[in-house]
């Protein structure tokens, strides 16, 4: 059987003299952005922006955590429209890393949890940061919490 290395392992000790691993890989800080919105009667399409996170941080996942917000109602976790770190503007995307769901009942589920929804994902963004949002589908009423956990150094 044959032994392989991964990125980070090839970087370590694979390479002569060998290559500095970035902090989001190896021996980074966890950090939490956390943020709550207590909604009345929010409407359809409505953008609630949770907080931003920093430019160069590494994303490592999400949780979403909300009240019964009434019938028919869905929630979706992305980012609002930014500038990237080369100045470029970026159009919003509502479901980067949640799709809309159900929020009709008591829940918490997880955000930024794949590679397509965003895990270890990179922020790209100038001197403002990525600002995360939550979208709202449907006309809702009570406490949407959202916490992302993310490595920066």
């Amino acid at each position: 059987m044959a032994t392989v290395y991964s990125i980070q392992k090839t970087k370590w000790n694979q390479n002569v003299p060998s290559q500095k691993i970035d902090t989001t890989e190896l021996a980074g800080r966890v950090r939490v952005a956390h943020a709550e919105y207590e909604a009345a009667s929010l409407a359809s399409g409505d953008v609630i922006e949770m907080f931003n996170l920093p430019n160069g941080s590494r994303i490592i996942s999400g949780r979403l955590a909300h009240d019964a917000l009434g019938g028919s109602t869905t929630l979706s976790v992305g980012y609002a429209a930014h500038t990237n770190a080369a100045g470029t503007a970026v159009s919003a995307s509502a479901a980067a890393y949640k799709a809309a769901a159900a929020s009709t009942s008591a829940t918490a589920v997880n955000a930024a949890n794949t590679i397509a929804l965003g895990e270890n994902s990179i922020v790209d963004a100038d001197k403002d940061g990525l600002p995360v949002s939550v979208t709202m589908g449907g006309t809702g009423t009570g406490t949407i919490q959202l916490t992302m956990m993310y490595v920066l150094d």
